[in-house]
């Protein structure tokens, strides 16, 4: 993998994106977790105007802390970046005492949070003419869709979406994230509990990333139990939650109905 040429072919590509768009630059949504540390740091490298919007939500503290240690790291190292913070605790509990109760499930409740962010990103991007960036990986946007549709799935740009979570690593690594964020466990920041994605999912990354990989070379190999179990998860998971990563569906009317 040669690191140093992805990361300069990223912010090539970031750079020459918001220029062909008339944008000033980027904001990112921080979790305090790896997709969206690499991300920020990809756009601070391209010196465009870079705006770390962190976004708590009752968040797990050790959540909280690890985004807001990220955003010290990039202030202190990138001229170009600056921080805000938008609470929005308070927004979702007046939606609490709003909606029916019997529709405040777990899930739903959880993807309301990432609603409530995608809508503050997009606050700031027009008013500073700014681009969304995304920070899904390929596992996440392509394999299993392992996101919210129109929450963390409503961006403009999405630099890191071609690669796998061990390339996220790998190269977050190289352009010197914190500690205690290449160290975590991945999380989605959308639980108060601070459970990881693997609690949720039933499979580790590396896992996933396997069961991407085989079925896209054709493998045929005989599989053990445990990978008998994460391909079930990988391809049902997939199944599943098409309609996020296909394109909407469009009724197409027949021309002989509009003459």
């Amino acid at each position: 993998m040669q690191k140093k040429e992805i990361i300069q072919h990223i912010v090539n590509w970031l750079k020459t994106y918001s220029s062909n768009s008339k944008t000033d630059g980027f904001v990112i949504g921080i979790s305090g977790g790896i997709d969206s540390a690499l991300t920020s740091t990809l756009c601070a490298l391209t010196g465009e105007k870079v705006i770390c919007l962190n976004m708590p939500i009752r968040q797990h503290h050790t959540e909280y802390d690890r985004g807001h240690e990220h955003i010290n790291w990039l202030k202190k190292n990138f001229p170009n970046v600056s921080r805000a913070e938008v609470d929005l605790t308070n927004i979702l509990e007046q939606l609490e005492n709003t909606f029916a109760p019997e529709i405040q499930d777990y899930l739903t409740m959880a993807n309301t949070r990432a609603r409530l962010r995608m809508t503050t990103l997009y606050a700031y991007a027009g008013h500073h003419k700014l681009l969304v960036a995304g920070t899904g990986n390929k596992i996440e946007d392509f394999g299993i869709g392992f996101f919210t549709k129109y929450g963390d799935g409503g961006v403009d740009i999405s630099p890191i979406a071609d690669l796998m979570k061990s390339e996220v690593y790998a190269l977050a690594a190289e352009v010197g994230v914190i500690d205690s964020i290449l160290n975590a466990r991945p999380t989605d920041g959308l639980f108060a509990d601070g459970r990881t994605d693997e609690d949720q999912i039933g499979a580790t990354y590396d896992e996933l990333e396997w069961a991407m990989l085989y079925l896209e070379n054709k493998n045929s190999y005989e599989l053990n139990e445990r990978q008998k179990v994460v391909m079930q998860i990988y391809q049902s998971r997939n199944k599943a939650n098409k309609h996020k990563m296909d394109s909407i569906p469009v009724c197409l009317i027949p021309k002989a109905f509009l003459y």
